[in-house]
């Protein structure tokens, strides 16, 4: 890819090797993902059951005339438009506890973007045991504050993203600015830690 002339052979190749695993296609998710193809990465595994719709263009990486499309194929189209050679695996499905350490078995580093907290809960408790990386996010919703979004790590192969504190409630739902900065600091933190530069 031209745009990364920044890269030294080394960090090429490293990132070439990386397969990185994307647990949900919403606003972390399909944000993350652009901006992982952006900085060089070329293999990803995206994994998620749910279609685009109207209520996801304020924050989501889609687009008006991809209405109704499945989030993983629509996803697809826009990263290929960044960068046509990209290796993609689509996983059009939901994630469990039983499915989720297999669906990213070949992943080095795997990224949980979903949005309720139990889901979240229920794709760390599945995927800390593998002992892969995960970057995880957590608290994103309203407006401002963004010096409070910080990334942090947690335990031996957990990153968490966020300020931990602000939930999605009524008035307080997830919008883009906070979660774009999210998805750009999860990018950053995947880049960080398959290149071994700190955190």
């Amino acid at each position: 890819m031209g745009a990364n002339t920044c890269l030294t052979v080394r960090e090429r190749a490293i990132l070439d090797r990386a397969c990185v695993g994307i647990a949900g296609a919403g606003g972390l998710g399909s944000n993350c993902a652009m901006h992982l193809v952006r900085a060089g990465l070329t293999r990803l595994v995206i994994a998620d059951f749910d279609i685009v719709n109207e209520s996801n263009l304020n924050r989501q990486f889609y687009f008006r005339d991809q209405l109704g499309q499945k989030k993983v194929t629509a996803l697809a189209e826009n990263l290929r438009r960044i960068e046509p050679r990209l290796e993609l695996e689509l996983r059009d499905i939901r994630l469990t506890r039983d499915n989720s350490a297999d669906c990213f078995a070949d992943c080095s580093v795997i990224v949980e973007a979903f949005d309720g907290a139990a889901a979240k809960a229920m794709l760390l408790a599945a995927l800390i045991p593998t002992g892969k990386p995960i970057v995880s996010a957590s608290g994103l919703a309203g407006w401002g504050r963004s010096n409070e979004i910080r990334i942090r790590r947690v335990g031996e192969n957990l990153v968490l993203v966020g300020d931990c504190a602000s939930g999605v409630r009524a008035g307080c739902a997830p919008v883009s600015p906070r979660v774009g900065i999210a998805a750009a600091m999860e990018a950053n933190a995947v880049m960080a830690l398959l290149l071994g530069e700190p955190l």
